[in-house]
This record gives C-alpha cells, structure tokens and sequence, in this order.
C-alpha cells in the first residue's frame, strides 16, 4: 500500500491564508515556497482595491504565522515575508491577465522570437494557452504561455 501524498506547502499555506485574507477585505495576488541561496522563504504577495499598506502586511504576517505554526506544513526553517505584488507586478493567473487586459506590459520569452527576447505593448487577454500582445509596432503577437519566461505590467 503506497503512502499518501503530502500536499504541496504552497497548496497547505494557500488554503490556510484564504479565509483570513477574506475576513480582512484582501486578496492573494501570488504565493511562492521557494529556496534562496541556503534559506526557504514562504512568500505572500497580496492586494486589495486602492492597494496594500504596510499596515495590511503586517496584519496579515501576525495573523498567518500562528496558523502556520499549527498546521506545520514546513519542515525547514524559513523566513515569511509579506508584501504588495508592486506597480510592475507579474501576471500569472487566469484572473491576472482578464483584470489587467488592455494593459501595457513586457513579456519576456524564454527563447528570441525573430531575434526579439521582449515584447511590450497592451494585453489583449490570454485565453487557454496563449498570451494576447499588440506590440509598440502595432503586429499582434499570440504566444505560448510555455514560451513565456515572465509577463509584468509597465507603468
């Protein structure tokens, strides 16, 4: 009989920050588990309407730590850090890309197109796999979201 899998730490620390974020009118942009040189940081990046101060930030790290703290989804020592998403925030989900269609921003390709690693211009959405550009130039471009190394707003 196989042992059952342990869920993902950013899959257990999701669904922890969920209702908490609701009950303090936020909302989770992005959430990254990921080692940094020799440490593991648990990364909450979170939003709301008219944007987050710092204030929210440290109301959301005092009220998450202890919830972490019981359901110990981290064996590692790691650092928790809260923040906003920033002006030039990265567009990652579904809801993302729709919120922010119409947008100017920069897509990096993990590999050159035409001799051309970064494309900038407005979103026109991203539907299924594809990721909508209008570039600068005025070509419209439909890439691959496996093709994109990143994608984040411009101001």
């Amino acid at each position: 009989m196989s042992k059952p899998k342990k869920p993902r730490t950013a899959d257990v620390a999701r669904a922890l920050a969920g209702p908490l974020l609701e009950s303090l009118g936020l909302e989770l942009w992005d959430l990254r588990f990921e080692k940094e040189g020799s440490g593991w940081y648990l990364r909450y990046f979170i939003d709301k309407p008219g944007g987050v101060t710092i204030a929210d930030c440290e109301t959301f790290s005092r009220a998450i730590e202890p919830l972490l703290d019981e359901a110990g989804p981290i064996d590692q020592s790691y650092i928790l850090e809260v923040s906003a998403p920033g002006i030039e925030r990265e567009l990652k989900r579904e809801e993302h890309f729709a919120r922010y269609t119409g947008h100017r921003i920069r897509l990096r390709l993990i590999r050159p197109r035409e001799g051309v690693k970064e494309l900038f211009g407005e979103l026109l959405g991203a539907s299924g796999e594809n990721i909508g550009l209008r570039a600068d130039d005025g070509r419209e471009y439909f890439i691959p979201k496996g093709e994109a190394a990143g994608v984040r707003l411009v101001k």
